[in-house]
């Protein structure tokens, strides 16, 4: 499984099996492998950001550059580790980590006002002011018991995602 363009033996799909948590069946860790070999032009064994950025969703994305700090370098197993986060079988606690890893950028375990606002300024671009951006954050904090100085810790992002429909699932194309 070192090398991209190897077939994956019944051992490697149950390794990666477990290493997803069984978030994916057989079928579907077998179509990521030959779409995580699409992607390693290479064959290095793992997908540069390069390589992350040649898949249009992922490069029309607002949050590209901070989910490429996440995935850069990535080997087949963390590959589908990552993408076990967008699984509709996946927990929310997998789910909210994702996420919060997503706005904690300097990876300090804490999501301060300003890093949610770097989060927002990405998403919203040039549709909102900074002024908007913050007026909004700022009332949104208050609604849910927090201010501006609050650091959001993980367990406050599971608590709030708890308490959300939000979806988070992407559908594994199998052929």
């Amino acid at each position: 499984m070192g090398n991209a363009p190897s077939m994956l033996t019944q051992y490697d799909i149950e390794e990666v099996q477990e290493h997803c948590n069984k978030l994916f069946n057989q079928q579907e860790i077998v179509s990521l492998y030959q779409r995580f070999c699409q992607l390693d032009r290479t064959a290095k064994g793992f997908i540069s950001s390069d390589e992350f950025m040649s898949v249009p969703e992922f490069a029309m994305n607002p949050l590209a550059q901070r989910l490429l700090k996440m995935v850069d370098g990535l080997n087949f197993k963390d590959f589908v580790a990552f993408l076990s986060a967008f699984s509709a079988k996946a927990s929310i606690e997998q789910k909210a980590t994702l996420i919060f890893r997503v706005y904690d950028s300097d990876g300090n375990g804490k999501v301060t006002f300003n890093d949610i606002i770097e989060v927002l300024s990405d998403m919203t671009g040039s549709f909102m002011t900074a002024e908007q951006r913050e007026a909004v954050l700022t009332q949104l904090l208050q609604e849910a018991g927090y201010t501006r100085e609050s650091y959001l810790m993980l367990d406050d992002f599971v608590k709030i995602f708890a308490n959300s429909d939000m979806k988070m699932d992407v559908e594994i194309p199998v052929d």
